[in-house]
């Protein structure tokens, strides 16, 4: 007889789970047979006593098999996503599926919304009229093997152990378990079939890890995780201490993001971790031998214009306008009110805080502060300054 209290004792008292204890624990949570009450008192044991890599890997499978597992066999290129933990203009995904994409490789990306201060992908993209982000299952198998790219949301059906326990954590103070992080992630990216994965762990004012040691830690157990889940995974540690792009809002966003794929050029934070991101992918799916042959695959997908036709058509496929390279700047929603922010003396720009910068996002309309907002895609802030900057009494740091 199965009891879940026991789970919760023997993770309490840091006695090793089994495999059986934990797919057994995340079976009762899908068919409602483990209570709201238990899997807080299991996701605060797991907060206090942690997981060996072991444990974790079997809480990942457990949660990944609790749900439908795609199946991406036939394709003529390796399946192959990135995970952001989240920043502040970070607008990497829009540009990274289609390149990779170009270069040969498939990209189902599975993405969330924003949460807290950070903007989210989907959020993004709605921002372009008729885009779907929720299509059907054939829909989207037709788009990333048309298309060589998808980027959609979660569906019920994948992973949906993930949802109940994500709900459950976020009232209780354990989001920061980095076990559990590491299984909503990693249980997500399974479901999606993927045959390889490239972590983007931020670190800075801007990320929810702020230290350098919690981002390694952090990044150390997804590697492991996955690596030991039979998804072979390596990650990057990246900065946000300031915005990544030079924008933050949706719309703004994928403005930028479509002008980076149309003339290669853009932020230097923002290209240079686009591309390391790129070439990493390129490399561990076996498309490139290294980095410097990726970073040349992937400079020609944007000086030839591939990479930008890709995006336009994903855009079509999923029910946006065909001809978004062209008339983006009529279709994206603008905002009526612009207003610049001057520095009021001269100086260097020594540090912004980021997260705050996120939150006036969200304050403007572009975030949500409960789940029911409506969010506003017109609004954002552009920035004119980064870390390190001099100016002038009176110039704008940001409209």
């Amino acid at each position: 007889m199965f009891l879940p209290q026991e789970v919760i004792r023997k993770k309490r008292d840091a006695v090793p789970l089994t495999r059986e204890d934990l797919t057994k624990f995340i079976s009762g949570v899908v068919d409602g047979s483990v209570g709201e009450g238990q899997v807080a008192a299991f996701a605060m044991a797991t907060l206090l006593k942690g997981m060996s890599v072991d444990e974790c890997v079997s809480l990942t499978l457990a949660m990944r098999d609790s749900g439908e597992t795609l199946d991406w066999g036939g394709l003529p290129g390796p399946v192959v996503d990135k995970h952001s933990t989240g920043g502040v203009g970070d607008l990497v995904s829009l540009v990274l599926g289609p390149l990779v994409a170009a270069c040969g490789g498939f990209v189902p990306m599975i993405s969330g919304r924003g949460l807290g201060h950070t903007g989210g992908t989907l959020d993004k993209l709605e921002s372009i009229p008729g885009y779907n982000t929720t299509p059907d299952a054939e829909t989207f198998r037709r788009t990333v093997r048309d298309c060589g790219v998808a980027i959609i949301g979660q569906t019920a059906a994948l992973a949906p152990a993930d949802k109940k326990i994500y709900a459950v954590r976020d009232i209780t103070a354990t989001v920061e378990s980095i076990d559990l992080i590491t299984a909503s992630i990693l249980s997500k990216k399974l479901a999606a079939g993927l045959r390889f994965l490239v972590m983007d762990v931020k670190c800075g004012n801007g990320a929810f890890m702020d230290n350098l040691d919690d981002a390694r830690s952090l990044a150390r157990r997804l590697v492991g995780v996955a690596n030991g889940a039979g998804m072979p995974t390596s990650a990057l540690i990246t900065g946000m201490d300031q915005p990544l792009a030079n924008s933050a809002g949706n719309a703004l966003e994928v403005r930028e993001a479509i002008e980076f794929l149309k003339t290669g050029q853009a932020n230097p934070r923002l290209r240079e971790a686009t591309l390391a991101l790129c070439a990493r992918m390129l490399v561990v799916s076996g498309l490139a031998a290294d980095p410097a042959s990726a970073r040349e695959q992937l400079e020609s997908a944007l000086s030839s214009g591939r990479a930008a036709e890709i995006f336009a058509k994903m855009v079509h496929h999923l029910g946006g306008s065909g001809d978004i390279l062209e008339k983006y700047g009529s279709l994206l929603p603008q905002a009526k009110i612009r207003l610049d922010v001057p520095t009021t003396r001269g100086g260097f720009v020594s540090k912004m805080d980021t997260r705050d910068l996120g939150l006036a996002v969200v304050s403007l309309g572009g975030g949500r502060a409960r789940v029911e907002d409506k969010i506003d895609h017109s609004v954002g802030i552009v920035f004119h300054t980064r870390l390190g900057s001099q100016v002038s009494k009176g110039q704008p740091l940001a409209t």
